[in-house]
């Protein structure tokens, strides 16, 4: 059984575990670092949806790979680094700013889809919108006239699983609490290699798992 197959296990075990089914959680291989023929050794398993983190390593990459590929921007994008990824990007994880939005409207028909990035942890090193402007936040985004699919985080770093629970709860609660007729507001992208079981279990929609599917990164 490959790596990538292992993950697929576990994911429909800890899916199973809590009466949902694995068909509802997507899995993004973390790709960056990685190169153009061990991703292509996943994608030959049958795999489409591939994540990035910097916007010149997939502007890079993309060309190179078939077209079919989902990519997911999961890092933080500076404004100046749209068009590099912007016509390349199915689904942008890091929404976290008006001054972002603005420059992920421009260019040529309608922009991707977003998830906003929320600082869960309330971690000052780290990107995303305060807890408690979530809503605000997600509202201004839509008159702007963005497709805002959900949310994403990334817990504090933990030695244990266990501990990010509660993180990857009150973002789910935090989802289920904006008021909201979008259809669309669904996805939940939580979870990676040392934790995705746990988001799981507290609904996550997107995992991004790196590590466990190509490696350590080199």
């Amino acid at each position: 059984m490959t790596s990538y197959e292992t993950v697929l296990e576990r994911v429909a075990v800890a899916a199973h575990r809590v009466g949902r089914s694995p068909d509802n959680v997507t899995v993004v291989a973390v790709s960056k670092t990685k190169s153009v023929e061990e991703i292509l050794e996943v994608y030959q398993l049958g795999h489409r949806d591939f994540g990035e983190n910097r916007a010149q390593e997939l502007a890079v990459k993309a060309p190179q790979l078939p077209p079919d590929i989902r990519w997911h921007f999961v890092g933080a994008l500076q404004s100046n680094k749209v068009r590099q990824v912007r016509q390349t990007t199915h689904l942008l994880h890091s929404m976290d700013r008006p001054s972002l939005a603005s420059a992920w409207l421009k260019g040529i028909g309608m922009p991707p889809p977003v998830l906003l990035q929320v600082n869960i942890g309330d971690e000052p090193q780290k990107s995303g919108i305060d807890v408690g402007a979530v809503t605000e936040v997600f509202e201004r985004m839509v008159i702007m006239g963005l497709s805002v699919r959900g949310l994403m985080a990334i817990p504090p770093v933990s030695e244990h699983p266990e501990q990010s629970r509660s993180h990857f709860r009150r973002l789910r609660e935090i989802l289920e609490s904006i008021p909201s007729q979008e259809l669309d507001l669904v996805e939940l992208s939580m979870g990676m290699t040392d934790d995705f079981e746990v988001a799981i279990e507290e609904g996550a929609s997107i995992i991004r798992v790196g590590r466990a599917i190509f490696g350590p990164r080199k």
